[in-house]
């Protein structure tokens, strides 16, 4: 992988995040990867939307699958600042995604290296290549900051 494309693949994710923010949503941001161009983006969108399950890569995953008009991204890459929860882990493996990256680890609700470890369970039929702790700092800072402001 190019420096240059992990820049600017993670950056795109670290925007959409802040757009999250900028809503009033939990910051994370996601990008879908096919041939090294963005063809699915999303960030999170429960309280907007109403919708429990627009999680950034839920949102990311469905723009990508509508793309392609395939429910299958066995040739694409998931880029998002937030460990995927169980949820978006079902996703992506039931969409094939094929390398997940992702910026700061989730001890309470990730479910990737954190928690139920969906990937490593004998039932979960795909498990795509997994790359933690992208930009980890720049993305926790922004969660961090975000909840703080929300106790305060």
């Amino acid at each position: 992988m190019a420096l240059a494309n992990y820049t600017s693949f993670m950056d795109a994710a670290l925007a959409l995040a802040k757009a999250a923010l900028a809503i009033g949503e939990v910051p994370v941001g996601a990008v879908v990867i096919r041939n090294g161009e963005i063809i699915g983006r999303g960030h999170n969108r429960t309280r907007i939307d109403h919708d429990p399950t627009a999680h950034a890569e839920i949102v990311a995953i469905r723009e990508a699958t509508r793309f392609l008009d395939n429910d299958r991204l066995d040739d694409c890459d998931l880029w998002v600042t937030l460990e995927p929860c169980t949820m978006c882990a079902g996703a992506i493996a039931h969409s094939r995604i094929r390398r997940l990256y992702y910026g700061a680890g989730d001890a309470k609700g990730g479910a990737v290296d954190n928690g139920v470890r969906f990937f490593d369970a004998p039932t979960c039929h795909h498990k795509p290549e997994v790359y933690a702790g992208m930009d980890e700092e720049i993305s926790a800072k922004l969660l961090t900051d975000f909840f703080r402001g929300r106790r305060d």
